[in-house]
């Protein structure tokens, strides 16, 4: 049976594909029908046992063989099932969603073959066709980001993506030309080789994983792929893309564990990253730009677990963030369809009364994010907390985290404040919480809230006992506590004050600190550059020895040619006079 379910996955998303005049329930109803395969596998497989599906060799060399190699391991076979739901759950949406736009079919297969992309990646068992997964992810997102392409932020932030993907691609092309010359490009002999795997491949995966899942420094493309329609940013931030970086580094721990540098490397950047987005997010009033810098927190948080050598971690926590942050982004969705594209939250309220359905998914799927007991998100964010807390860590990465996670209270408490309570403070529309909505919806909200204690009663039940001071267990859950507290009052406080300018700390997260060395000071003097080596030193080059000058040089005078003289008569006497001096001394002497 586990042989069957990749071929009849295969076939029906063949056939998905190929089929141009299906109807839109066709496709979600064919993604449904893939998500229940999907779950079959699950029970043989589940106990770290691993199925690997090898075609003969497509290319043949003298070095290696090139195949088409499927794995299906604990981790491949736990996140299909996720990507597929959230796809199924996001198409079913995007039907509602994108139902006035012209090519709505050409946008529902870019979806799919997003998806089929991923899923790629998810199955590799080698570096070319991961690689070949990793680029499709990229262009798809280069083009479902710049779906509006009539508008020129959308195209400005689509070429960002890919820019900013591209610099993280040379570290995972590096890593793989190493890997065909010194080792091996098959996952399980690159496996076996884990005690001598040298630092430069470990460094170009780490940068890989930093360009792709937005990590510090290669950060400001994710904010900006908001321009792309909502079931984009759903997809893009919760099951597909932005995960795929911190995927790479769970599939390829084996080779990274002893590596004391990288992990530390990996520690830093998770928790710079974490922190730093956290805060930027707090000084955000674009609802999806919120949501958007929340997914870089969350993502800096499963590279800090990569970095403490915890990857079932960081996977446990990137399915539980897949659930919620589609729910999140979905509900923004709903709340900007029914304001007439409204995203800037001080413009809405009292929203409980007109969407009741989408403020209290809004809210579960908040809670879940902050860490909220018993619902999804706390089986993973509280457990990395405590797995922080309890680690030989510097304390400077502890601090770090918790600080990350007060500000996402505030955030996701700033975000439920100013859009459900209060009065209402733009006129909605008549579109209503429809079907459509409903039942994707529905699924998302049930999943944020059962599948951490799914997970739980699952495989967590031989956990071992960790003691540790009740301060230390309850310091996840208080720090939130502190957030939602601290946010609430701040809304209280300044709710009536008058608009004003924001101070220097608002203006360097909102500016997202690094987002203006790469945008602007690099770009201007860039070209302040490259206009002076163009205006000065080449016109200046060019006159002085191609133009009239270094033409009027080549000429050799007449005079020069008949005569030994050069015409240098100030030499010629001065030479004389010494001459004459000299012969004189000697005839006295």
């Amino acid at each position: 049976m586990s042989l069957m379910t990749p071929t009849i996955t295969l076939t029906i998303i063949l056939s998905l594909m190929m089929s141009t005049m299906q109807s839109h329930n066709n496709t979600k109803n064919n993604l449904m029908l893939l998500f229940l395969i999907s779950l079959i596998p699950i029970n043989q497989l589940l106990n770290n046992n691993e199925l690997t599906l090898t075609l003969t060799p497509l290319i043949i060399t003298p070095t290696e063989n090139i195949n088409i190699s499927t794995t299906l391991d604990t981790t491949s076979l736990l996140f299909i099932p996720v990507a597929l739901f959230i796809t199924w759950s996001i198409t079913e949406f995007s039907i509602w969603y994108m139902t006035t736009d012209p090519n709505i079919n050409k946008f529902i297969k870019y979806l799919l073959t997003f998806l089929i992309t991923m899923l790629v990646i998810i199955t590799a068992n080698n570096m070319y066709q991961l690689f070949i997964g990793w680029e499709g992810v990229g262009i798809m997102s280069f083009l479902l980001i710049g779906w509006w392409h009539g508008r020129q932020d959308a195209n400005a932030a689509a070429l960002q993506a890919i820019i900013y993907n591209r610099i993280g691609d040379i570290g995972l092309i590096m890593t793989t030309a190493w890997l065909m010359t010194t080792s091996s490009i098959n996952m399980q002999e690159l496996m076996a080789q884990h005690e001598t795997m040298n630092i430069i491949p470990l460094a170009g995966l780490v940068a890989a994983a930093a360009g792709k899942s937005a990590q510090f420094s290669l950060h400001p493309w994710l904010p900006s792929a908001m321009e792309g329609p909502t079931p984009v940013s759903a997809l893009l931030h919760s099951s597909t893309m932005v995960v795929a970086g911190v995927f790479l580094l769970i599939r390829l721990h084996p080779i990274m564990h002893n590596n004391k540098t990288m992990l530390t490397c990996c520690l830093v950047l998770g928790a710079t990253t974490t922190m730093f987005a956290a805060a930027a997010a707090t000084t955000y009033f674009d609802i999806k730009k919120i949501i958007a810098l929340s997914t870089t927190s969350q993502l800096g948080l499963m590279m800090t677990m990569i970095g403490l050598n915890q990857p079932t971690l960081a996977f446990l926590h990137m399915i539980t963030h897949s659930f919620f942050k589609a729910m999140l982004f979905l509900c923004s969705g709903s709340y900007i369809h029914n304001l007439n594209n409204e995203q800037d939250i001080r413009m809405m309220g009292g929203l409980l009364k007109t969407m009741p359905m989408t403020s209290s998914f809004l809210t579960i799927a908040s809670l879940s994010l902050m860490g909220m007991p018993f619902l999804s998100g706390f089986y993973s964010k509280d457990t990395i907390i405590e797995t922080l807390a309890n680690s030989h860590t510097n304390s400077w990465a502890i601090m770090i985290t918790m600080v990350a996670t007060i500000l996402s209270a505030c955030y996701s408490t700033q975000i439920m404040l100013s859009t459900i309570t209060g009065q209402p403070r733009t006129t909605p529309t008549t579109h209503k919480e429809t079907k459509n909505i409903a039942y994707p919806l529905t699924r998302l909200m049930l999943t944020s809230i059962l599948v951490g204690t799914m997970t739980k009663i699952s495989t967590l039940q031989t956990t071992t006992t960790v003691t540790m001071p009740k301060m230390i267990k309850l310091m996840a859950l208080v720090s939130t506590m502190i957030g939602v507290m601290l946010s609430m009052d701040l809304s209280h406080t300044t709710r009536h004050l008058k608009p004003h300018k924001p101070n220097k700390q608002s203006m360097f997260f909102n500016q997202l600190a690094f987002f203006n060395i790469p945008h602007r000071a690099l770009t201007a003097n860039a070209l302040k550059i490259s206009q002076q080596t163009s205006t000065e030193l080449m016109d200046l080059w060019t006159l002085e020895l191609l133009g009239p000058k270094g033409l009027s040089n080549t000429f050799t005078h007449t005079i020069h040619l008949l005569t030994q003289q050069k015409n240098m008569i100030k030499n010629y006497m001065a030479i004389f006079t010494m001459t004459m001096m000299i012969v004189l001394l000697f005839s006295y002497a």
